[in-house]
């Protein structure tokens, strides 16, 4: 650990999340706004889904830790929503389950410190026009907006700040060209998108001390 300690923003998930550090990326951006007052910790598993999420919740986030994140954004549901496979090898889970799973990563993040933020991302939409028998993603759009909402809806009633990513992409005109580099990845207009919603829910959050980067102080400011 290299000081002086600065505030925790960790970001968890699946690919969209491992990719956010990339050129680009909404992880680099937000990184870059936050350079001078936050670190930025990313932890990222491509293919995962919110089973395996659960599983090592206590190990990315241990509650013995002095110092716990000021906030945490999570990131799962697009290989929750895939398509179910005979053989049982798809990331698919089914909703009910998704749903339970997410509401335990947010009771457990909630419980790590009385200070700790949590932004929930939802399920992107999906290009289907992308999608062939060799695509390593299958899957519908409109699974992966049945998921986005039932994401959202128990996010509002945990009081838990959520971004309806698919709600947010798709505004977008000709979103799926011009957001998506694959099925499901982002573009560089796609993750700007997805930063700049991530940082209008810090901005507008009634939260004491503010974590939006503006508000913060910058490191060695007095120098």
């Amino acid at each position: 650990m290299v000081g002086p300690r600065r505030p925790q923003f960790v970001l968890f998930g699946s690919s969209i999340v491992k990719c956010s550090f990339r050129e680009e990326g909404w992880g680099s951006i937000l990184a870059d706004n936050y350079s001078l007052k936050a670190d930025i910790i990313l932890r990222g598993y491509g293919g995962w889904n919110s089973r395996k999420g659960m599983a090592v919740l206590d190990q990315v986030f241990p509650k013995n830790e002095v110092v716990q994140p000021s906030l945490v954004i999570v990131y799962f549901g697009g290989n929750d929503a895939t398509d179910p496979r005979p053989d049982g090898q798809s990331p698919h889970v089914p909703l009910p389950e998704y749903v339970e799973n997410m509401r335990k990563i947010a009771m457990y993040l909630k419980s790590l410190s009385e200070k700790t933020r949590i932004i929930f991302l939802s399920a992107p939409p999906v290009n289907e026009a992308k999608i062939n028998a060799e695509s390593i993603y299958q899957g519908t759009n409109e699974m992966s907006q049945k998921y986005a909402q039932a994401c959202v809806e128990m996010c509002h009633e945990m009081g838990i700040k959520a971004i309806n990513l698919c709600t947010a992409i798709m505004k977008h005109s000709d979103w799926q060209t011009t957001c998506l580099i694959d099925v499901i990845h982002l573009s560089s207009i796609g993750n700007k998108i997805v930063a700049e919603e991530i940082l209008k829910v810090i901005m507008e959050a009634d939260w004491k001390p503010s974590l939006y980067w503006e508000a913060m102080p910058n490191e060695f400011s007095e120098l």
